[in-house]
């Protein structure tokens, strides 16, 4: 049992480390391979949804597996398609200067609201693949990064010290407008405190046998916590380098736009 838990945090952990440095190494090439590293995760994607399809069927080991690594394939379509510039949102220029409340809301919904729709469509569709499924390993593992992903996106909205401007590729260094520099806010001290209790609670959950230590709930309890750190990233200056140095090598980015006090 122990060498499962062990086997499942360390795909979990692998999945989102590699997932995430494929993208950024595809974003930072020139712009004209854009269309091919999309092309190609297309039918990652389409493939993905098959597995998906495949491990909702059953509860085992090996579906779980299948479900976590098709999600994290599907979540990355998602990913490349914004940050490359393809999905995005109809506004496509900085910050309007002086921009403040409602209007700055608004604004910032705008810059990414095809991605944030193309991502609730995902969602809708999995929960009605799910439909009399008896695994629920995929859709639990989508709702968790969608869940998270908004936690971060609002605290780049509301401001955090360290918010990561800096890595913005050249064609959308405008969005560095629409992020915010300040000190921990509240928000950021309530989706902390809500992300670490739920982990805490997860755990406490298998301390007390309430829940079975299936090979999915690991998995799930691992991708938050590593959500978790990524949210930890956004108060502390640790060089994204470190993590995923060989994807950030080469690079086509300009400095980014300086991100309003």
């Amino acid at each position: 049992m122990v060498t499962e838990v062990i086997w499942a945090c360390v795909f979990t952990a692998f999945c989102w480390w590699l997932g995430t440095g494929v993208i950024l190494w595809l974003d930072r090439l020139p712009t004209r391979s854009f269309r091919f590293s999309l092309a190609g995760w297309t039918v990652l994607l389409a493939l993905s949804f098959v597995g998906v399809a495949h491990s909702m069927r059953e509860v085992s080991v090996f579906n779980a597996y299948l479900a976590f690594g098709s999600v994290i394939v599907m979540w990355g379509w998602h990913e490349l398609a914004f940050l490359t510039g393809w999905i995005t949102g109809p506004r496509k220029t900085p910050l309007t200067p002086g921009a403040q409340g409602w209007d700055r809301f608004v604004q910032s919904v705008q810059v990414m609201l095809y991605h944030e729709l193309a991502l609730l469509a995902n969602f809708a569709l999995l929960w009605w693949m799910q439909e009399g499924q008896s695994s629920h390993v995929a859709i639990c593992t989508y709702a968790l990064l969608w869940f998270m992903r908004l936690s971060a996106k609002l605290n780049l909205f509301f401001g955090v010290p360290q918010n990561g401007a800096q890595y913005l590729p050249a064609h959308l260094s405008y969005l560095a407008s629409y992020f915010r520099t300040r000190d921990m806010t509240l928000w950021f001290v309530l989706s902390m405190g809500v992300a670490m209790g739920t982990w805490f609670w997860l755990v406490w959950l298998a301390q007390q046998g309430a829940v079975a230590i299936t090979t999915g709930w690991v998995m799930l309890a691992t991708l938050l916590g590593l959500a978790i750190v990524e949210h930890i990233i956004m108060v502390f200056p640790w060089p994204l380098e470190r993590l995923w140095g060989w994807a950030m090598r080469q690079t086509t980015a300009k400095p980014a736009l300086t991100t309003p006090p």
